[in-house]
């Protein structure tokens, strides 16, 4: 039984969710949970990947599972791990009893922890979870190796109890902002898609409904100086995350058009760096002129 009605029903959906798709996102989405394959989402950073996922699991109607991707990530906190101090209390325990505990006695289920990758293949619930395994792009290639098999078959093995297989396959969203290059390994295992800044016409449409106190004038200007911002040479260019924050920040501040003299004081909601600060306000300066 499918999940959603068509591509259309996706892009209801998330609207509901407040979360305003593209056509070209929600084909992409549509067909990660259709054909049951993860959908590897990259971008610059700020333009909804996160949040697409989450509102993926909300639209849906099921639980989101997240795993934090970092450097040095290691298969005992993103795939399972034993609970050594209940094995060793389990151990104690039969030696007050005169008992003795074998190997196979101590590795079993019931020792086992679940950590994020594991949770979804153990998972029992009326609607499969979804995992976000959010950017992928900042753990160590070794880690990719790791989820070869669970991104392929959607399994785990345990060299101790076997091969564990999820009952009903999770909907599994990677993102990664692209800080360094996936392997073709990981990447054939994924369907994929590029979320890009979005055009005026949806920018706008984000703010208006993300700062509803914001005038449309206001939004306007804001979606286009953003625009002219992200052509010029700056270290992090701001994604839709830091122009809701920005629009957000002139709302809060009561300011109600770009040329108001306290506009300035809120580029730092744009601003990541202190070379971007100041060619942000170079280039806020000349607009106001």
């Amino acid at each position: 039984m499918s999940v959603f009605g068509g591509v259309d029903d996706v892009i209801r959906r998330f609207d509901d969710q407040d979360y305003l798709l593209d056509e070209g996102t929600a084909t992409a989405l549509y067909l990660a949970v259709e054909l049951g394959r993860p959908l590897l989402l990259e971008g610059e950073p700020g333009v909804g990947k996160t949040t697409a996922a989450k509102a993926l699991a909300a639209a849906v109607g099921t639980e989101l599972i997240r795993l934090q991707c970092y450097e040095g990530l290691a298969a005992s906190e993103a795939l399972y791990d034993w609970n050594y101090q209940r094995q060793l209390l389990a151990i104690r325990l039969a030696e007050t009893r005169g008992e003795s505990l074998s190997e196979a006695d101590l590795y079993t289920e019931e020792f086992l922890l679940e950590r994020p990758v594991l949770r979804c293949v153990r998972h029992r619930g009326p609607t499969a979870p979804v995992l976000l395994i959010d950017e992928i792009d900042r753990a160590d290639d070794e880690f990719e190796a790791l989820l070869l098999e669970f991104l392929g078959e959607f399994s785990v093995t345990i060299p101790e109890l076997g091969t564990l297989t999820a009952a009903r396959p999770p909907i599994v969203v990677l993102t990664s902002n692209r800080s360094r290059d996936l392997h073709d390994a990981l990447r054939r295992r994924c369907l994929y898609h590029w979320i890009d800044y979005p055009d005026r016409d949806r920018a706008v449409a984000i703010l208006r409904r993300t700062v509803p106190a914001a005038n449309l004038a206001l939004v306007e200007s804001a979606a286009d100086f953003v625009a002219s911002v992200r052509r010029l040479d700056l270290d992090k260019a701001p994604g839709i995350a830091e122009t809701i924050d920005w629009v957000s920040a002139l709302v809060a501040l009561g300011v109600g058009d770009l040329v108001h003299p306290g506009a300035v004081a809120t580029l730092t909601a744009l601003a990541k760096t202190p070379d971007d600060r100041t060619t942000i306000r170079a280039e806020y300066e000349e607009y106001r002129a």
